[in-house]
């Protein structure tokens, strides 16, 4: 049923295996290698076709410098931290308490709330970009960060119910039992008992959720324009003209962008693996 473990396959096979590792590693990390080279070069290497070759000059501070200091670059990454850092905490506090409320009471309606919740997730969202950008229209959302904000958070709710209700409903129920036999309150239990051990469960969600927001381009341009309120990944591509593209600007915003959810990655890593693997093993 299972795959067999490559430590007892035939040694030819693992050598096979064990030389493709390479392969497999320089075929994921090529295009991230390459838009590492193209913000090191200079315009004139696009022009002149030199797309795969070593720059004809390094243009490292010219264009970083560019980046932070001659476009509105710093304003686009302002606002996606403003987009997303408030969409991580309100997705993880509601999920938090309907996932305690799905996972601990019982209730006629309870499996059918938790199947709409899931449901949610399966809806391609392609779908829903006429009818969304049409009601942030009418509420007056549209082309504001609180709008980006309210709609990440209505999308994102549903997968962490999914993932908070089963975690909460992994822990043991004797401590609520025994909190409730204490007559402390629904809420205090709450708070005091089972959010300390959902510790874990909040880190490695908050860096998901975090990964899965800052990276967002499709909703950045369905419903916002402009620097006063478009994120980094929208905004990169305002280093092009309306005749010229700009690859090594875009390059090297590209990187820029992508440094602060792997430095989040970093320092979150031990939780977001407790997270991933608590009750893996029984």
């Amino acid at each position: 049923m299972f795959p067999t473990p490559i430590e007892k396959q035939s040694q030819g096979i693992q050598t096979a295996y064990k030389a493709m590792l390479p392969v497999a590693l320089l075929l994921w990390l090529g295009p991230l290698l390459a838009v590492a080279l193209f913000s090191v070069k200079p315009g004139a290497d696009f022009t002149n076709a030199n797309y795969w070759g070593l720059p004809s000059s390094f243009e490292f501070a010219q264009n970083y410098g560019q980046v932070f200091f001659n476009s509105d670059m710093p304003r686009y990454l302002l606002n996606s931290f403003l987009i997303t850092v408030p969409t991580v905490i309100g997705a993880v506090a509601l999920s938090a308490m309907t996932g305690f409320a799905l996972g601990i009471y019982k209730f006629k309606a309870n499996l059918w709330i938790f199947f709409m919740f899931v449901a949610g997730n399966f809806v391609p969202f392609q779908i829903l970009m006429v009818p969304v950008r049409d009601l942030t229209l009418d509420m007056g959302l549209y082309n504001t960060k609180t709008g980006l904000v309210l709609f990440h958070i209505a999308f994102q709710t549903g997968f962490c119910t999914l993932f908070m209700r089963n975690f909460i409903r992994a822990l043991p129920f004797e401590l609520i039992e025994a909190a409730r036999v204490e007559g402390v309150s629904e809420w205090r239990i709450f708070w005091y008992v089972v959010l300390p051990l959902m510790k874990p469960a909040l880190a490695a969600l908050s860096v998901l959720i975090f990964t899965f927001i800052w990276n967002d381009y499709f909703w950045a341009v369905v419903l916002t324009q402009g620097p006063e309120s478009q994120p980094v990944t929208a905004g990169i591509t305002s280093f092009n003209s309306q005749f010229r593209a700009a690859y090594h600007m875009m390059s090297a915003g590209s990187i820029v962008a992508a440094l602060p959810p792997v430095a989040m990655f970093f320092l979150m890593q031990k939780h977001f693996i407790a997270g991933l693997t608590l009750g893996a093993v029984k």
